[in-house]
């Protein structure tokens, strides 16, 4: 090799190119590059895109306000009180569920129980590796879900709380339409790819917007069950 070939130079890349020797010390941690993939910062792109759509929404409130009255009673008298006294609709799933279950258990315990749940749920292993439901066909597997939908299905029947019951044997029956008829293609293959995380999340809105319509719409003096159009 000739002289004129190289050129000894210092540089602190070890992954420039040409490849070059590096003399690293004990004290000095070599740089690893991460993968290349394309990413953005969450300020400002981010917080620009959420900006544009809040003041977006804002604007359709207030355009939707001057069209639309708020549906809004008479004033409150305490010589009149509305039967049924509902709580906003936000309110209502939970106003629901006390129409079931002591306040305690209502009120206190499945609230709490619900929030220590979807906030532990995105630290499962299952949610990490992100495996499809039945990915593991196995007996194991199959027990525990049994007993899972055996308690969501006796104890809410016990109380006589037959719109979760209705809403809980929906979800298990369309889990079990996914183990017994898999598929990978269309709107019925994006069903059994769900992860376990992601069916605990359905069954969760599926109750919610049960319990919330039903105290809308189908409750009415002395929280009897009615019809809309009665």
């Amino acid at each position: 090799m000739r002289q004129q070939d190289f050129e000894l130079e210092k540089n602190n890349d070890p992954t420039a190119v040409p490849k070059r020797v590096a003399l690293v010390r004990r004290d000095v941690s070599l740089r690893v590059d991460a993968e290349s993939e394309e990413m953005v910062m969450s300020a400002p792109h981010l917080v620009l895109r959420e900006v544009i759509a809040f003041e977006l929404l804002v604007a359709f409130l207030a355009a939707y306000s001057l069209v639309f009255d708020a549906p809004l009673e008479q004033l409150a008298s305490p010589l009149k009180t509305p039967n049924p006294a509902k709580a906003p609709w936000y309110f209502l799933g939970l106003q629901e569920l006390l129409h079931y279950f002591p306040p305690l258990v209502a009120g206190v315990v499945v609230p709490t129980l619900i929030v220590i749940a979807l906030i532990v749920i995105p630290y499962f292993h299952i949610n990490v590796r992100r495996e499809q439901l039945w990915s593991r066909r196995d007996r194991p597997a199959l027990l525990a879900f049994g007993l899972a939908v055996a308690g969501l299905l006796v104890l809410p029947a016990a109380f006589g709380a037959w719109s979760i019951v209705a809403t809980s044997f929906l979800v298990s029956a369309l889990m079990i339409a996914c183990f017994v008829h898999p598929r990978e293609e269309g709107w019925w293959g994006w069903f059994c790819q769900l992860s376990l995380p992601s069916w605990i999340m359905i069954w969760f809105v599926a109750c919610a917007t049960v319990l919330t319509l039903t105290g809308v719409y189908f409750r009415g003096p002395g929280w009897e069950f009615v019809w809309p159009w009665q």
